[in-house]
């Protein structure tokens, strides 16, 4: 996969992991935030660190900001530092803008800003952590469509030594299992896995109705 290059401005959690995760995948990362301190302790693991702050767009003109693939503004809680970035990003011709949302309000107004690539990592964590609960077998949970999820779950006693053709599971609960992954092989296998013969251990990434992945829980 070619190198990106990408700006993330604000250093609270959420940007601190993103940058980081994102120069370990081998891109190009940009951070930006107005505390030397935050900026101190995380420039020997980035491509650059700079001290600027967001909300003042002469601040912001020095930076590369309109040749890079993305800026993502990890700004939350401070909702007027957070619109004002985005409009300084937006005046300046950011090509693509991501944004942080804390509240349904402030998606609206990032929505109204232009901004259409928007994520929500406290209301994602905390809906996920209610799936798990819900649904003890299952390892990780991730939002479909409405009324549809992904979901990961470690291989049913029920299922060993079984085929997925032998379950049915599409015949049975209008459910699929797009993957199965073994924790000690590098890969999930993908594709032509009908056949295979599951077994403990094995971990399946499946796809349905959220009543139907209820059913298979129960």
């Amino acid at each position: 996969m070619a190198s990106k290059q990408f700006v993330v401005i604000g250093l609270g959690n959420t940007g601190y992991f993103l940058a980081r995760h994102l120069t370990a995948l081998g891109h190009d990362v940009m951070v930006v935030d107005p505390s030397p301190e935050k900026i101190q302790d995380i420039s020997n693991q980035v491509s650059q660190a700079v001290v600027a702050d967001g909300t003042r767009k002469k601040q912001l003109q020095s930076l590369p900001l309109s040749k890079v693939d993305s800026v993502i503004c990890c700004i939350g809680e401070d909702l007027q530092a957070s619109l004002l970035t985005v409009l300084n990003l937006k005046e300046l011709g950011v090509k693509h803008i991501i944004a942080k949302s804390s509240s349904p309000a402030h998606t609206i107004i990032l929505e109204k800003l232009g901004v259409a690539d928007i994520f929500h990592p406290e209301r994602d964590m905390a809906i996920s952590l209610a799936e798990r609960l819900n649904r003890p077998n299952m390892l990780d949970y991730l939002p479909f469509m409405e009324g549809f999820s992904i979901v990961e779950i470690a291989c049913p006693e029920g299922f060993l030594g079984k085929t997925l053709k032998d379950l049915s599971l599409t015949h049975k609960y209008g459910i699929q299992v797009i993957a199965i992954r073994d924790p000690l092989e590098p890969t999930p296998k993908i594709g032509n896995i009908a056949d295979y013969v599951l077994k403990e251990n094995d971990v399946l990434f499946v796809i349905g109705p959220n009543e139907a992945l209820d059913k298979l829980k129960a």
